[in-house]
């Protein structure tokens, strides 16, 4: 895409460098969604750590969903600070730290140490998506509202390709230790640690070329005051009726969606019967299926219009879901797998983009953390659902999976109630 075509979709002040710092933060965060909650860590967890105990599934999702739990009490709160102190970057800086040093911590992990694993499991998630929805909030300043569609696809489609290299980095690692006889308990450490160092790396240049915070003094700033602030947008939700059945939509729809991240090898492994290495190669390509997913999708949003494209999204995702519950072998889960990145891609781009127009200008990062609130509890609701599934048919793993088709059909007919137009005019004239 030409310089004066990226500007044509970027607000004033914003500049293709700047766009390519904020996407880089999706680059930079994307490994650690991809080798610790998809990929790699989620399936040693339970075969290494949790010593393939028959509650070990459960237990995976029942820590993720407390971290979660964390995120969504915390979110908004602390996306009310950010916007009445303008410390936005400071904040984002502080929750990238912890959570690739907490990452690189957990690597220490092994076999039974069940506390500690659940610990800083914990700890870094949890950090992981306050960044996330930190860096979602600087959306709406730097598109235009008629582009967000395809600048959120441009930021994911990076993302991926950040998740796709730190995942082969690992792979690289894991295939040399193992050509010398190691055992998973001592090369899946290292992953971590790379997961953990590329974070670090590739989020500089966010911190770097973004713009600087507009530090703002507040003589009486308290918890109290940031506590109401958020208390008074909830008290006020008549006005935003439209963004508040969105983010109730998404609880449910993405609820399918993170059931899908946080189980995905485990299922490729007890169902189909993947390898630990086939299951990277098979994430390793559904990551770059996704990036083209979240490029290509981010277009037609801007195309068909918000609630349309992610209409057509959903009715994917509950055909797909059928599909991956009646495959029983590599090549049909193979299929099944990659159309699942492309959904995967385009509803993740698409949602994003969706909050950016029904957000206020002057609380971004109150109302992104009010996103990162929904996509949280989703985050508890569906991998949860599916773990006690399992845990209560004794592993039954494939018939658990007809669980995230409800949680899609539910938030169809939810999103089928939403207003856009309404919606946008409510976020343009707040209060």
């Amino acid at each position: 895409m030409s310089q004066s075509g990226i500007s044509d979709m970027l607000n004033d002040g914003y500049t293709k460098r700047h766009l390519l710092a904020w996407s880089l933060y999706d680059f930079a965060n994307s490994g650690y969604t991809t080798v610790v909650i998809t990929a790699i860590f989620n399936a040693y967890f339970v075969s290494i750590v949790a010593e393939n105990e028959v509650w070990a599934t459960f237990l995976w999702t029942l820590v993720l969903s407390f971290s979660y739990f964390l995120a969504v009490i915390t979110g908004p709160v602390l996306g009310a600070y950010v916007d009445v102190t303008g410390s936005k970057k400071k904040v984002l800086f502080v929750v990238t730290l912890g959570c690739a040093l907490s990452t690189i911590v957990l690597s220490t992990a092994g076999q039974g140490d069940l506390w500690f694993a659940a610990v800083f499991l914990i700890i870094s998630n949890y950090f992981f998506s306050l960044g996330e929805n930190i860096i979602a909030s600087y959306l709406p300043e730097i598109a235009k509202k008629e582009s967000v569609g395809r600048v959120s696809g441009i930021g994911w489609a990076v993302g991926y390709f950040g998740g796709i290299l730190t995942l082969a980095l690992s792979l690289v690692t894991i295939f040399q230790l193992q050509s010398r006889g190691w055992e998973a308990e001592q090369y899946v450490p290292i992953t971590l640690i790379i997961t953990g160092a590329i974070f670090l790396l590739a989020a500089l240049p966010t911190f770097i070329y973004l713009d600087k915070d507009n530090t703002k003094t507040w003589d009486n700033l308290t918890i109290s005051f940031v506590i109401n602030r958020s208390l008074d947008t909830l008290r006020q939700r008549h006005q935003f009726v439209d963004l508040y059945r969105f983010l109730l939509s998404t609880v449910f729809f993405q609820g399918g969606v993170q059931a899908v991240i946080a189980l995905a090898a485990i299922y490729a492994q007890q169902v189909i019967g993947f390898t630990f290495v086939e299951t990277i190669m098979l994430i390793m390509v559904v990551n770059v299926t996704a990036a083209l997913g979240a490029y290509s999708f981010g277009r037609l949003h801007d195309f068909l219009g918000h609630r349309q494209s992610l209409i057509a999204i959903l009715i994917g995702w509950i055909f797909v879901t059928l599909l991956a519950w009646l495959s029983d072998g590599r090549p049909s889960f193979w299929v099944t797998a990659n159309l699942v990145g492309l959904l995967l891609g385009a509803c993740q781009s698409n949602a994003r983009a969706f909050v950016s127009v029904l957000t206020p200008d002057a609380r971004k990062a109150e109302f992104f953390g009010l996103w990162g609130l929904s996509v949280k509890c989703a985050s508890i609701l569906g991998p949860l659902t599916y773990g006690a599934l399992t845990w209560l048919t004794d592993g039954d793993h494939r018939n658990s999976i007809l669980s995230l088709v409800v949680l899609f059909v539910i938030g169809l007919s939810i999103l089928m109630t939403v207003n856009t137009e309404r919606g946008i005019s409510a976020a343009k004239h707040p209060y």
